[in-house]
């Protein structure tokens, strides 16, 4: 029998995903965008707003421009896991409350269409039982390298019911496991908590085999594997009482030559992903190392640059050390290899209450795990367990301040968390197969008061623009298309998400800066041509007459337009200025002059071939100049 509770809470959770203004905005017209809202105060849960219109021309304001001809990474997913933990939360609803959780999760029209989660392949410290598993588990003592008593019966009871029904609720879904432990009698040390694969081959050869075996198992109840990776944080040495295994790279190296020519012939869709880790080595972890050994800090590297590399799709990281800067990183390092995103818990104080704990997780998430990740190559973005009670369990070890995406009460109702919003913004509206796509944004997952974006073209041909405002007030900004734009003011904190049907698009091309040097007699000129809205060039100064930013392209490039981007420095514009061109550095000549009154300046001239582009400011002001970022565009 449903609860009125149980009832009230999920009907906010589906109903404000279509609000008041979808009845009028199911078919907007070509050059509109819908507008859905989250706010830290929980006024607005991915509600619907009125769309906003495109018009033509540009704005004053700070101005996020989506350039959809500058594309990176193609989107697998994003969601959370179905812990142990969670599947029993989940089914002590009834089966009615049960069915509409699932589909406020799952369903991408009913919900928001979580569509990929990250599984156990065993036993976490998020399990119900009490005591912790693998699928051959046998006395202390004893070895089964045939693996004759594998099973994975235990699944079949809640587990695996329920990923069948996400995948009826979403076909798009998918599936990676993680191992938080190989088999204790594989161990050293006899062990699901610590210790490390026993340094046999044999042993890397039955842990290979007992892995295909978990992903035949799994696709033959109805669950295909589309990724696996061998080890949940591998460094992770001192597990507090759940399963963890210390794998260094040899051994996650030895596993894996194993483990690939097998998974090809078994399972030819699972893609191996490799260290499954922070983005940078825990101190503790680094602490922890064995006296006398690499705490191997740069992990990931040595990974990507062994012989198992052939067999490695990827990278897989999480959260609680570092920043998601390390992604980027690694992709420069390793461009042909993919970067997903698989675990981050949100977690409070103990005296934090519940709108200090929605407020902070909302806005921490959304800056560095919805906006962060995907800004830095992510192909997804999973959270930890996607339901738990309101005490945080049940959990066998680990963490007790975690939350999930949805919290069950103890009088039987179920309410959404923040992450059921960061999520949310991203799974119902990025589809798997989208592709990110340029968009300019001035925030850092630090935190600096300022617009965070990140777009996406999705499969159907819709553009997805996610913005964060980071300030505690609202802010006003414009988007930009092409030669279009349309206004929006964000509360305090908020998310937006805003969707249009059809691509627009311009006729210009963004001239890649990678290779382009800047100089302004300052050493921060760099930063206006890094392709980042939250690095600055500033003259730190009123502006001078004479004042000047001067370009190297590399080599001649054919030069149509120059945006001048001040960012979110509201009257940190020029001024008047000249832009002029050379192709030796010593010649110059004029190619247009002006003066702006808003924050991003676009300056048309004839095509032009040119290698150095200068913009000098013609008059003094009262203000300071700053360029957060200057796009030349062939």
């Amino acid at each position: 029998m449903r609860t009125p509770a149980v009832a009230a809470a999920l009907a906010l959770a589906t109903a404000s995903l279509t609000g008041p203004a979808a009845a009028q905005a199911q078919r907007p017209p070509t050059d509109q965008a819908r507008v859905w809202v989250t706010t830290p105060d929980r006024a607005e849960l991915l509600h619907e707003r009125a769309p906003v219109a495109f018009a033509q021309g540009s704005s004053k304001q700070t101005t996020i421009t989506v350039d959809p001809r500058t594309t990176y990474q193609t989107v697998d997913g994003f969601g959370a896991s179905i812990t142990d933990s969670s599947a029993a939360v989940l089914y002590q609803l009834s089966a009615a409350e049960r069915e509409k959780t699932m589909r406020s999760l799952f369903d991408p029209k009913q919900g928001i269409g979580v569509s990929f989660l990250r599984q156990v392949v065993g036993s976490s410290d998020f399990t119900a039982q009490p005591e912790h598993y693998t699928y051959d588990d046998v006395p202390a003592g004893q070895t089964d390298f045939g693996l004759r008593h594998f099973s994975i019966t235990h699944e079949q009871q809640q587990i695996l019911p329920l990923l069948r029904r996400a995948k009826q609720l979403n076909p798009a879904l998918k599936v990676m496991a993680t191992p938080w432990s190989p088999p204790a009698w594989m161990k050293t040390g006899d062990s699901l908590v610590g210790g490390r694969l026993k340094d046999d081959p044999a042993v890397y050869n039955a842990y290979a085999r007992y892995l295909v075996k978990f992903v035949k198992a799994y696709t033959a109840a109805g669950v295909p594997v589309d990724f696996l990776s061998i080890q949940n944080e591998p460094q992770n040495r001192t597990p507090t009482a759940y399963p963890g295994t210390d794998l260094p790279v040899r051994q996650a190296a030895a596993v894996i030559e194993q483990l690939g020519p097998m998974l090809r012939a078994a399972s030819p869709r699972t893609k191996i992903l490799g260290y499954d880790h922070n983005w940078t080595t825990h101190p503790g972890d680094v602490a922890n190392t064995p006296p006398g050994e690499d705490p191997e800090t740069d992990y990931p590297y040595q990974l990507l640059s062994s012989p198992a590399a052939r067999w490695i799709a990827g990278t897989a990281y999480h959260c609680y050390s570092g920043s998601p800067a390390a992604q980027t990183a690694l992709h420069q390092a390793f461009p042909e290899k993919g970067i997903w995103f698989t675990e981050c818990s949100g977690s409070h104080g103990p005296n934090d209450t519940p709108p200090q704990i929605f407020r902070g997780t909302l806005t921490w998430h959304a800056r560095t795990l919805m906006l962060g990740t995907t800004r830095n190559w992510a192909r997804s973005v999973v959270n930890w367990n996607i339901a738990l009670n309101a005490d945080g369990g049940p959990h066998n070890g680990g963490c007790d301040t975690c939350t999930g995406l949805v919290t069950r009460h103890p009088d039987g109702s179920v309410t959404t968390d923040a992450e059921y919003y960061t999520i949310g913004h991203l799974s119902k509206f990025v589809k798997p197969g989208a592709q990110r796509i340029g968009s300019t944004s001035y925030g850092t997952t630090g935190w600096n008061g300022q617009l965070m974006s990140s777009a996406f073209r999705n499969p159907d041909g819709s553009t997805a623009l996610l913005v964060h405002n980071e300030n505690d007030e609202p802010r006003s900004f414009a988007v930009a298309v092409g030669d279009k734009s349309f206004e929006y003011t964000l509360p305090g904190g908020a998310i937006g998400t805003f969707v249009w049907a059809r691509e627009l698009r311009s006729e210009y091309r963004a001239v890649p800066l990678v290779s382009a040097t800047a100089s302004a007699g300052a050493d921060l000129a760099p930063l206006a041509i890094d392709d980042d809205g939250s690095t600055l060039w500033q003259s730190r100064a009123a502006i001078a007459s004479g004042q000047s930013v001067q370009i190297d392209l590399g080599t001649a490039r054919t030069v149509r337009r120059v945006a001048l981007d001040s960012g979110g420095n509201l009257g940190d514009y020029p001024g008047t200025w000249q832009l002029a061109y050379s192709n030796d550095g010593t010649t110059w000549r004029p190619l247009k002059t002006g003066s702006s009154d808003g924050q991003l300046t676009t300056v048309d001239v004839p095509p032009t071939r040119a290698r150095y582009l200068r913009i000098t400011s013609t008059a003094a002001s009262d203000h300071w100049w700053t360029l957060a970022d200057v796009r030349v565009y062939s």
